[in-house]
């Protein structure tokens, strides 16, 4: 947002098509310049504030380039660490792109203490598709079940929009019986 601002303060219109054809027709005003700005700065401060948990994050460099310095990662998962970069297996598929990378199932299944980790960064920066799906999944469930409005409270709507496939033999090992009466 800072960019756009200062870009159409100095009159540069790149990121706003519209408003170069209106500088050609000589119908931008600096009165109206003014009131983009002053909107484009009000913007900002509202993402910085809605996104402040996000902004605030700080994503170890070996999330996204597993080869980094290892100075900076728990004492207690530097061995996963250094076994995962030695790993000539999976060295390959790193290279592709890390998202997927942390997403193939046997991350987390010979490396947990990581994956505990890197699955919190993963699941704060949804794709515009998760979003669209977002949007689909609620207005399914604010349309057809009227009973179930409580989707925000229960993790519903997080499971319909996550990957991440649930360890069932985890989840069985924590289930405890109800005693009978």
């Amino acid at each position: 947002m800072a960019l756009f601002k200062r870009n159409l303060g100095r009159r540069e219109f790149y990121q706003f098509p519209s408003g170069a054809a209106l500088r050609e027709n000589g119908e931008v005003h600096d009165d109206d310049i003014q009131i983009y700005c002053d909107h484009l700065d009000v913007l900002q401060k509202d993402m910085q504030k809605r996104f402040r948990d996000i902004l605030k994050m700080k994503i170890p460099n070996w999330v996204i380039d597993l080869f980094s310095n290892t100075d900076e990662i728990e004492m207690e998962l530097e061995e996963e660490l250094i076994d995962l970069q030695t790993n000539e297996k999976l060295k390959p598929k790193f290279k592709k792109e890390y998202h997927s990378f942390w997403l193939q199932k046997q991350i987390s299944d010979l490396y947990p203490g990581l994956w505990r980790m890197v699955r919190k960064f993963l699941l704060v920066f949804p794709s515009s598709y998760l979003v669209e799906r977002g949007f689909s999944v609620v207005t399914d469930f604010l349309t057809k079940k009227r009973s179930r409005l409580q989707i925000d409270k229960r993790g519903d709507l997080r499971l319909f929009l996550t990957n991440i496939e649930p360890n069932v033999d985890r989840l069985v090992a924590m289930h405890q019986p109800h005693p009978s009466h």
